[in-house]
């Protein structure tokens, strides 16, 4: 019976021609990723199918030994990634590989400066998966049919990397996909056999599937048979010692789909118990571009006895440990688990809080043991990390610990930490000094710090959009308060010189009480009270707010936002 090939040529949605157009030209230095991507999305179509062949065998088609082919041949100028993992329908083409529907691309886009080497670093964050065949191809040819259609329901999409491709329905006896790379002229070098197994041994050595080669004879001659070339195995089973810094940057780069190393990571496996489980947790060397969208993916990959069952699963980490990348396997979970009935596991909350456990651990260890690095995570992840003083009351003291503020005492950059503050605190000083601004050089001219200059007091000084409603959840550090120095009282009198000052101040509130009654009345609209204030030093006058009122900088923050 003939296929009704119902061919039809449709235009890329407006996003995929510019990250194609973006692609093309600024991912040059960096060519070989294409062969990583294209082996990572096979590699999740494996996954895929043994997830749902577990309710459903039939979909192997007497296929269940799952394999990614590897294949290239230089007469016709083509190299071609071949899996039998779960396949695309028609529909599924043109929806994956026409569109890109990932939340915040318009603003990642408008993010892009033409600057090669930025926009490379930005692509890298977004993660451009198939479409960088294009970085070393000038036609791309994919074959695919979903496991349980019919033979006669294949798809074959076609695009020159234009505005436009061209998908039809063709006839394909196995489920799978397969991709053909026509490559360009200038990309040649990628047309020989050890230049792609040395691309797979570095990207792909780690995927817990085989990817197989044509066998060679040493003079190059090809034998007609395949043979594997990567360890195939899942490398968070495998001992710490058995594994390399460069496999586990590859395994992250494969995960994540990032461009770059990983900052830092941390691998357990608990046995013995009702919790068993194994993790490898990553933390980036930068935060993506939509680390503060709501509605942006994030979350753990997650295995169930090896067997994958879903990525971006949010339940295991709290929001803001978002950042967090990685994969769980647990045998204390059921293989037909899904996504939506996941919450109602009781042992969740038992796998979420040892997994937040080991990310905390991680973050004190670059704070003993690698500080640099630990600077690099709190540019990049600083203000995320502040979020867990609301969100995790558990464990907020610990994450107190590691919270990195700028100082009267240090105003180059944020690396004074609230223990740090405490053991320089001055003899008999009771609380924590702060003060919130929208810039630091506000913050640091600011009259109200007039007086801890004069006793040589340290006072934080915080900048970010975040910080005023960090304080507000986190009333004390080693049962000292945190005290704004705009609001209330300071508490300074217990740090006074002594009986002559207290003596002066007296003389002096007698001398200027009439002034102050005639500006209290002419004033009585704007403010509750006019006090005499020793806050000062060389400012004449300065505004102090009421102990429980709001911050200016919060005041701003919620009149900006209509509140």
């Amino acid at each position: 019976m003939a296929v009704d090939t119902h061919q039809e040529k449709l235009s890329f949605q407006a996003e995929v021609k510019q990250l194609l157009d973006i692609v093309i030209h600024s991912l040059y230095s960096n060519k070989e990723i294409f062969l990583r991507e294209l082996i990572s999305n096979a590699s999740d179509a494996a996954d895929k199918l043994r997830f749902e062949a577990i309710s459903n065998p039939a979909l192997y088609e007497g296929q269940s030994q799952l394999e990614i082919r590897v294949n290239f041949d230089k007469a016709a100028q083509t190299i071609t990634v071949e899996d039998n993992g779960i396949g695309m329908s028609r529909e599924e083409a043109i929806a994956n590989l026409g569109t890109i529907a990932k939340s915040g691309t318009r603003e990642f886009l408008s993010q892009l400066t033409g600057d090669q080497k930025k926009d490379a670093h930005l692509i890298g964050q977004f993660g451009v998966g198939f479409y960088s065949a294009f970085i070393v191809a000038d036609k791309v040819v994919v074959s695919s049919r979903r496991a349980g259609l019919s033979p006669t329901e294949g798809v074959c999409w076609e695009s020159e990397g234009g505005g436009d491709y061209t998908v039809q329905t063709i006839e394909k006896a196995t489920h799978g996909t397969s991709i053909v790379l026509h490559i360009k002229k200038e990309q040649e070098e990628f047309l020989n056999n050890w230049r792609l197994r040395s691309i797979i041994t570095k990207y792909s050595d780690h995927l817990n599937i085989p990817i197989l080669m044509p066998k060679f004879t040493d003079d190059e001659k090809p034998t007609g048979e395949w043979e594997t070339v990567n360890r195939a195995t899942a490398l968070w089973t495998l001992p710490k010692s058995q594994i390399t810094d460069e496999e586990y940057q590859a395994f992250y780069k494969h995960i994540s789909h990032d461009f770059e190393n990983a900052l830092a990571w941390t691998q357990h496996k608990i046995e013995g118990s009702a919790l068993e489980y194994t993790c490898l947790l990553y933390l980036p060397s930068h935060a993506p571009f939509d680390i503060f969208q709501r509605e942006a993916k994030h979350g753990l990959k997650l295995y169930v006895q090896r067997v994958f069952i879903m990525d971006q699963i949010e339940q295991f980490l709290p929001y803001y440990l978002r950042f967090v990348r990685g994969v769980l396997d647990t045998t204390a979970l059921p293989l037909n688990i899904s996504r939506e009935i996941l919450q109602d596991y009781p042992v969740i909350p038992k796998l979420r809080a040892a997994l937040v456990r080991h990310v905390l651990d991680l973050l004190d260890r670059l704070v003993k043991d690698e500080p640099e690095k630990y600077k690099t995570f709190w540019k990049e992840f600083g203000n995320v990390l502040k979020e867990g003083l609301a969100e995790d009351f558990v464990n907020r003291d610990r994450i107190a610990t590691l919270l990195r503020f700028t100082s009267t005492a240090s105003l180059d950059e944020a690396n004074v930490s609230l223990k740090t503050y405490v053991e320089r605190m001055q003899p008999n000083q009771k609380k924590i000094y702060y003060i919130t601004a929208d810039q630091l050089n506000t913050a640091k001219s600011s009259p109200h710090l007039e007086v801890f200059r004069k006793n040589n007091i340290e006072v934080l000084l915080l900048t970010d959009r975040i910080d005023e409603w960090v304080v507000g959840h986190l009333p004390a550090f080693e049962e000292k308060p945190l005290q704004s120095v705009v609001k209330g009282d300071l508490g300074l009198d217990e740090m006074d010189a002594g009986a002559s000052d207290k003596k002066e101040e007296k003389a002096q509130q007698e001398t200027f009480e009439a002034l102050l009654k005639n500006m209290q009345a002419i004033l009585e609209k704007e403010v509750k009270a006019v006090r005499l204030s020793h806050r000062l030093t060389t400012s004449p006058v300065c505004l102090v707010r009421e102990q429980d009122s709001l911050g200016p900088h919060m005041e701003r923050l919620l009149k900006a936002a209509g509140q």
